[in-house]
């Protein structure tokens, strides 16, 4: 492909866009010739971008396709308007596009921690691996419980708001691995299948579920949401369907990344439970009952919300301007509308040939 040509052809068009974007008042025809070139320059930019990458052309195209998306669309990505559309749709209806595979990770990781446990429990050879049995029986009695108050409530809930951040990134950023997650999710199954049978062995398993259970039914759920939507991104990478992998793999880690956003939010609110419920003096009743009021609220956010986007038809990604997703039959249209204006411009104007 000869950009210069394709430039000489399109320049027009694009300083056309330029002055529109950049006029301070436009009239309603003014409107219609600007979304009217902002979609032609946009095709343009694709064009460019596939058949020959100019990295100079391509510069300046993004930065008048930039300007004149800013000037059509304000501000309105940063209104209440668009607030309370991502709140309610966008991030419900992510959640439930890997709601699925949250659910089957969560089957996994308690059929792992429920099997070390029970192996740890009826074997005197892991739990020396562990500690001595007074040492065992130290934590069991005194260590377990102590965690929760060490240390003063702000600061404990911003920790683990800290360190469950940095497992869910663990599992999300090594999402398209598909080992990360499982690496992951097995070393904390293990863990808290080990701490239940410590717990057993010396007949404390209640105050086990008891510490777990008012911050753990939101912070195990957002683990299981960060590892099932890690997975989803590697199984769109195995199994895009009739997609094109790229393009499944672009949707998919678009879903991860609002799910991501969305999780900073979830484990900030089980932090504040563990930090500030789980080792107060609060009845054990009330514990539990914030515990599951949270945990239910977040799948009722996820199911209700999630299945009424679905409904209303919203797909859950990017529109195709702000995708940067370009059909593949719509790219041979163009070039043949390119070929055609070309030869029809060569026919009437001198275009200066490319050099160098």
């Amino acid at each position: 492909m000869d950009t210069d040509a394709y430039r000489a052809v399109r320049s027009a068009s694009w300083d056309r866009l330029d002055e529109l974007a950049k006029t301070r008042r436009l009239t309603g025809a003014q409107i219609d010739e600007l979304v009217r070139l902002y979609h032609a320059s946009s095709r343009d930019l694709s064009v460019i971008r596939t058949s020959a990458p100019d990295p100079g052309i391509v510069s300046r195209l993004s930065i008048s396709v930039a300007g004149a998306r800013a000037r059509l669309t304000g501000t309105e990505n940063f209104s209440w308007t668009g607030i309370v559309r991502f709140v309610t749709l966008t991030l419900p209806l992510a959640f439930y596009r890997v709601a699925s595979f949250t659910v089957a990770f969560a089957l996994v990781f308690t059929v792992i921690a429920t099997a070390y446990g029970w192996a740890f429990y009826h074997s005197p050879a892991l739990q020396s691996t562990v500690g001595t049995p007074s040492e065992l029986r130290s934590y069991a009695e005194e260590a377990f419980t102590a965690y929760y108050t060490n240390y003063p409530s702000p600061d404990f809930a911003a920790q683990v708001w800290t360190n469950n951040a940095f497992i869910a990134a663990i599992m999300v950023a090594s999402g398209i691995t598909g080992v990360g997650p499982i690496l992951v999710g097995y070393t904390n199954a293990v863990g808290i299948g080990q701490a239940g049978a410590i717990l057993a062995l010396h007949h404390h398993l209640d105050v086990f579920f008891l510490s777990i259970l008012p911050h753990g039914m939101l912070e195990l759920t957002a683990v299981f949401v960060a590892g099932g939507a890690g997975l989803r991104l590697c199984w769109a990478w195995i199994s895009p369907g009739d997609r094109s992998r790229a393009a499944a793999l672009a949707e998919a880690g678009r879903t991860l990344a609002i799910v991501a956003f969305g999780l900073v939010f979830v484990l900030g609110l089980s932090g504040a439970i563990e930090g500030f419920v789980t080792g107060s003096n609060l009845p054990v009743q009330v514990k539990l009952t914030l515990g599951f009021a949270a945990f239910a609220a977040y799948w009722a956010y996820t199911l209700i919300l999630g299945r009424r986007a679905v409904a209303l038809g919203h797909s859950g990604d990017l529109s195709e301007d702000d995708a940067g997703y370009r059909a593949l039959e719509e790219i041979a249209a163009e070039r043949t509308d390119y070929s055609r204006a070309s030869a029809s411009s060569a026919s009437s104007t001198t275009i200066p040939s490319r050099t160098g």
